[in-house]
């Protein structure tokens, strides 16, 4: 399976191209794409899609939310499937996303981690056992994360709001005013080293339930997209994530 990074300059690049040099799943690198080509490249690295020769089986974003609209037309063209583990999109560009799936196999995910899918269906669970607790999200990052709050802590937020329609975020807090009934609080902590924690609460006036995933290394995103590139490099086009290769193993 030969990969190429997108973003391969990048802190999650280099930990992909490390993963893929090691052989992890079988995956070959057969060339990288960045703004700025990074020092001691040992692969071909390309500052624009058009200079691209390789024909990789799958193509892992771990670049800026920004780029997506020249990548998702760039593998539309060349029917490749891709990986995009980049998080911050607004809405033009998840239009993109949806568009795109109609075309090429494209596997997205705020979180690139099976831990993480799996704190969703257990903060689901809870919530539906518990349906007058207070909801809290706490996530926490490295000082050098861009946008806030995650793309993980939204995605836990959305899957919350699957159990409670009626769920409406709140993010920070600040004033003097009641919580809402059907508040969902989801906070952002930027500080030192932190490769990701999120914590949801779960609360009544009774009893308090914390459900915790923390990710130790960035080799854990990293397997997890080479997992996914190897899940969708044979599929048909459409949009999957991390449950549609759960559901499937």
């Amino acid at each position: 399976m030969k990969i190429l990074i997108n973003g391969i300059g990048g802190r999650m690049g280099a930990e992909v191209k490390k993963i893929v040099k090691e052989g992890y799943r079988g995956a070959e690198l057969c060339a990288g794409v960045d703004v700025i080509v990074p020092e001691g490249a040992d692969c071909p690295v390309y500052t624009s899609w058009s200079e691209v020769k390789e024909k990789p089986d799958c193509i892992v974003d771990f670049s800026h939310h920004s780029a997506t609209k020249a990548l998702l037309e760039y593998a539309c063209e060349k029917n490749i499937p891709v990986v995009l583990a980049t998080t911050g999109h607004d809405d033009v560009e998840k239009g993109y996303i949806k568009e795109a799936a109609k075309k090429i196999p494209l596997f997205h995910s705020a979180n690139m981690s099976l831990g993480v899918a799996l704190l969703c269906e257990l903060a689901k669970t809870a919530v539906k056992t518990f349906p007058d607790a207070d909801v809290e999200i706490i996530e926490k990052h490295h000082n050098r994360k861009i946008d806030a709050p995650s793309g993980t802590a939204l995605l836990l937020a959305q899957s919350i709001q699957k159990i409670r329609e009626k769920a409406v975020f709140t993010f920070g807090r600040q004033g003097q005013a009641k919580r809402m009934k059907d508040e969902i609080g989801i906070h952002a902590i930027r500080m030192g080293n932190i490769v990701g924690e999120h914590e949801v609460i779960i609360g009544t006036d009774t009893q308090t339930i914390t459900l915790k995933h923390e990710a130790h290394s960035r080799s854990l995103f990293a397997e997890g997209a080479i997992a996914a590139a190897d899940f969708i490099k044979d599929k048909s086009a459409g949009l999957y994530d991390m449950y549609s290769m759960i559901d499937d193993e």
